[in-house]
């Protein structure tokens, strides 16, 4: 058994990683300030004697013993980060600070959450972890993009020059039960219109695609990182070297992309949302909002070859099965039945 803290752990990744943290027998403490967090989230986790709930924001400092921790604790929506763009920035220096003050005290290993909007608007297709990005430093957008590209800087700077031990995922579209609703991401959006008998609205076209993939297997991308051999251990020189001579040096290995590679486009994933929640309606399309990302980017596609070289580590969930999740919980939710 370890003790696990996981900060963000009400959210909607952050209480499905709970979930099986405490399934893997660890003891989880999870910390969150409830911003876009729910506590309805983790309410079915109360009763075990191995989870801790602890109202907290990581830009104050904590101690706590832990032996390894998961960051998620940052609002990840556009609707959410723009709300208090400062505090959003500080959740990625100040907070992810003290998350690497407090590993570095216990020796925990921490794996950060970073994003794929690290690569802003891109010029390269499909993005490999290699690509610094295209990003707009003064942006709308920018408290959110440039906070999680310090927020993987500090993770690097604290293992070369503290030794911590560290790990950053890259995370695309993500979806699953539990999603916010509200926070204008457009399966969240979609799927709301369509079960409300509403016209889903598609912004533009819809020829933009996106990859989409489900928590359940985004939980166990996180897993296997985590989990991942540290490239120093073994302090002699002479371990380093031969993993330095076999590429397995921090900055080989990290960051990795995790997300599910088969992109749709979103007319298409309006489409089959309308027909698995039976809606009769067809799309609508409004104008472009200017809102997706910084000046609209119409794909998004990655690489995801470390993550299956590194990690052994594939997206299993087809999009449409995990649509039908989506949708009965949402159905459950409205009907009070919902975990």
């Amino acid at each position: 058994m370890a003790r696990i803290l996981v900060t963000g752990g009400a959210g909607f990744i952050g209480s499905h990683l709970c979930e099986r943290l405490l399934a893997g027998g660890h003891e989880v403490l999870c910390l969150d300030n409830y911003f876009t967090g729910a506590k309805e989230n983790i309410g079915h986790l109360l009763d075990n004697p191995f989870f801790e709930p602890i109202r907290h924001d990581i830009i104050a400092p904590i101690d706590l013993e832990v032996d390894a921790i998961f960051n998620l604790a940052c609002p990840a929506s556009p609707i959410h980060y723009q709300v208090d763009p400062v505090r959003t920035i500080q959740a990625n220096v100040l907070g992810v600070t003290n998350m690497l003050e407090l590993a570095r005290r216990t020796g925990a290993r921490i794996l950060q959450a970073s994003t794929s909007e690290v690569y802003g608007d891109p010029q390269v297709h499909p993005q490999p972890e290699t690509y610094w990005g295209h990003v707009n430093p003064i942006g709308l957008r920018s408290c959110y993009d440039e906070g999680k590209r310090v927020a993987e800087a500090l993770l690097m700077d604290y293992h070369r020059q503290h030794g911590v031990d560290v790990r950053i995922a890259r995370i695309f579209n993500t979806y699953g039960p539990r999603m916010a609703g509200g926070d204008g991401r457009v399966v969240t959006t979609l799927a709301t219109q369509a079960l409300a008998g509403e016209p889903v609205t598609v912004f533009g076209d819809g020829s933009q695609t996106r990859s989409f993939c489900y928590v359940d297997d985004l939980v166990e991308g996180l897993l296997r990182l985590m989990n991942y051999p540290n490239p120093v251990e073994g302090a002699g020189r002479r371990t380093r070297r031969v993993r330095a001579a076999a590429g397995e040096t921090a900055e080989a290995v990290l960051p990795v992309n995790l997300g599910r590679p088969n992109e749709v486009t979103i007319l298409d994933l309006a489409k089959t949302i309308l027909r698995l929640t039976g809606s009769s309606l067809a799309p609508e399309y409004r104008s472009d909002p200017g809102r997706v990302r910084s000046a609209g980017a119409t794909e998004m596609r990655f690489s995801r070859e470390k993550a299956a070289a590194r990690l052994g580590w594939a997206p299993e969930v087809p999009l449409e099965e995990g649509l039908r999740r989506l949708i009965a919980w949402r159905e459950a939710t409205t009907a009070g039945a919902a975990p």
